[in-house]
């Protein structure tokens, strides 16, 4: 028995086995219930075969709420990489003092509780003329708004959440990849008279490249399946018009709210093949399967 547990063919497989039970356990058994389930109808007991999935093609409000999450996806995408890297790069300066600190205050708020930053921010939204951002358009001699009545403010106000919480996070990530780079790149470039956008640009860029396709798919995940901060900013999984439900919402609007548990799998499925398509198609676009088939 000794011999067994010390031989070097058997141990690497002790090893990954806590992995690869868990993936079994929380992720493979899972999605397999998930799958059968979503082609019966649990409350009757019954098989409906493809009905639940049908159904799925003439519901106007699943459209919005896909139309809801990608929206909200593509917002970020846009002010969660470019601004973050940006700022990453300005916290690589060795030059800036206080750098520690300001990695303390852009993390802060990812270990805020989303319950916490939910709540603050439907106040800071609210409709009277007291409310901060009503006082904010109050200065300017604006009306008050009710923020989170307009498909274009309650979106603002999501994108808000989003960036006040994770633009730390992903700085940390940007930061890690810029500190991987060889400084003597930069040096060398300086020698050749390259500007500060220039090395930007030609060096960090390129050799961030790793590092913002994991930040790229992480946020195009993290997209999709957002629904505690829409759920907090309105008291609820319910909004005027839909305007903050997403794909996670109507799922939990089926299933837990309705108890349409077969339905509520049929979109979950639909929700993880479309995280999984858009997910190959930037890996794609990035070149990252071509650079790994090298």
């Amino acid at each position: 028995m000794k011999k067994l547990f010390y031989s070097q063919k058997i141990a690497p497989y002790v090893f990954i086995c806590p992995f690869v039970i868990t993936v079994l356990l929380f992720w493979i058994a899972p999605i397999c219930n998930g799958v059968l389930l979503s082609f019966q109808d649990v409350l009757k007991d019954e098989w409906v075969g493809f009905n639940n999935y049908s159904r799925l093609l003439t519901d106007k409000i699943f459209y919005k709420a896909v139309w809801n999450s990608f929206k909200y996806m593509v917002g970020t995408l846009v002010l969660l990489i470019p601004f973050p890297m940006l700022f990453a790069t300005l916290l690589n300066n060795k030059l800036l003092k206080g750098t520690e600190f300001f990695k303390s205050v852009y993390f802060l708020p990812a270990l805020t509780s989303v319950v916490v930053a939910g709540t603050i921010f439907r106040l800071m939204f609210g409709e009277s003329a007291s409310s901060l951002f009503n006082q904010v358009i109050g200065f300017f001699g604006l009306d008050p708004i009710k923020w989170l009545k307009g498909a274009n403010t309650t979106y603002f106000a999501l994108l808000l959440l989003a960036c006040w919480r994770w633009t730390g996070v992903n700085i940390l990530y940007f930061l890690a990849g810029l500190q991987n780079i060889p400084t003597e790149l930069y040096e060398a470039a300086s020698i050749d008279g390259a500007t500060k956008w220039q090395q930007f640009k030609s060096i960090s860029i390129p050799l961030l490249k790793p590092t913002t396709v994991y930040v790229l798919t992480i946020s195009i995940y993290a997209g999709l399946s957002m629904f505690l901060e829409s759920t907090m900013l309105f008291k609820g999984n319910n909004s005027p018009n839909n305007i903050g439900l997403t794909i996670v919402g109507y799922l939990y609007r089926q299933g837990v709210e309705k108890r349409a548990m077969g339905y509520a799998c049929a979109v979950g499925m639909v929700l993880l093949i479309i995280v999984m398509v858009v997910n190959v198609i930037q890996l794609k676009l990035t070149g990252t399967f071509k650079e790994e088939d090298k």
